[in-house]
């Protein structure tokens, strides 16, 4: 009989370690080459570690589906919550869910609207946005220098306008535009194509078909500029006459480089995202402090130093 309880009693202990390091996340979008890594990133790091366990829906971009996740991760009384928003305005309803059961979450890369008022045990893992507009524009502003011009057209591709990131990226083109040092630059359109490839080429076939005269295209992604770069390449012009600048230094915009095609961008540490998510998440369940912002670099990518990050990929 005291084997059978010894037993019991290690089967229970056995279980509320397993509960323990089980993290909830619910991803925006699988279907997404950023967001890929992203998830990579926290599958490969949470393998290296004993016991804890990821169960990862795909929100395929609803909202209603997301905060379905999340309740149903409450509901299975997981440890902790990671959350990838699909809608950065709407993830209040989000934190009042694993706040009412005292369940740890974890935003990352994209962030909460609710950011200054997070209840107690949620953070936010990501990459300042004010450096990765900056970043760019300030270096397509370099080169147009470089090229000899005065006067200079840039138009804009934003990603999802509800998203926090697109938004952000957007205010730091105008921004440094704004600056003595780059006033030379005229934003001549803006428009969403919603980080997509598909709808960066058709934004630009529509801008070529107007007869829209620009100088350099900055997107707030590299998977729209890779779309710009197919549209005009198909229009016959040479990449020679435009500056293209994208952010994230995915593998195609990294190879795009390579070919001449793209003359900027910006590294965002996907892995390196997941990795601080899933500590963050482990720590808050374990009663640890964490910061409420947890930020990871972003860095310039430029053919100077493209090989560099190639090695990362």
């Amino acid at each position: 009989m005291k084997r059978h309880f010894a037993i019991a009693a290690l089967a229970t202990m056995l279980a509320t370690t397993a509960s323990a390091e089980t993290i909830g996340v619910s991803m925006a979008l699988f279907d997404d080459n950023f967001l890929t890594v992203l998830r990579n990133g926290m599958i490969d790091y949470s393998k290296g570690m004993s016991g804890v366990s990821l169960q990862i829906e795909d929100a395929q971009n609803d909202v209603g589906k997301q905060l379905s996740q999340v309740q149903n991760f409450v509901a299975a009384g997981v440890d902790a919550i990671i959350v990838n928003p699909v809608d950065t305005d709407a993830t209040v309803a989000l934190s009042q869910a694993a706040a009412a059961a005292g369940i740890p979450l974890v935003y990352v890369n994209r962030q909460p609207v609710n950011l200054d008022s997070l209840p107690e045990k949620q953070a936010f893992v990501a990459s300042d946005e004010k450096q990765s507009g900056t970043l760019q524009t300030q270096e397509v502003c370099r080169l147009l220098k470089a090229a000899g011009k005065t006067e200079a057209k840039a138009v804009v591709m934003m990603g999802e306008l509800s998203n926090q990131a697109a938004r952000m990226r957007t205010q730091d083109i105008k921004d440094v535009v704004a600056a003595p040092d780059c006033s030379f630059m005229k934003l001549v359109e803006e428009q969403s194509a919603n980080w997509s490839r598909t709808q960066g080429s058709d934004l630009m076939t529509n801008w070529l078909s107007a007869g829209v005269e620009f100088d350099a295209v900055i997107s707030n992604n590299d998977e729209m500029a890779i779309g710009a770069i197919q549209s005009l390449k198909a229009a016959g012009r040479s990449m020679d006459s435009v500056i293209i600048a994208g952010i994230d230094a995915t593998q195609d915009a990294l190879a795009a480089m390579a070919a001449g095609e793209l003359d900027v961008s910006v590294f965002q540490n996907a892995a390196g995202q997941g990795k601080g998510a899933v500590d963050a998440a482990l720590k808050l369940a374990k009663g640890d402090a964490v910061d409420k912002k947890v930020f990871v670099p972003f860095e310039l990518v430029t053919p100077a130093n493209l090989k560099d990050y190639q090695a990362k990929n």
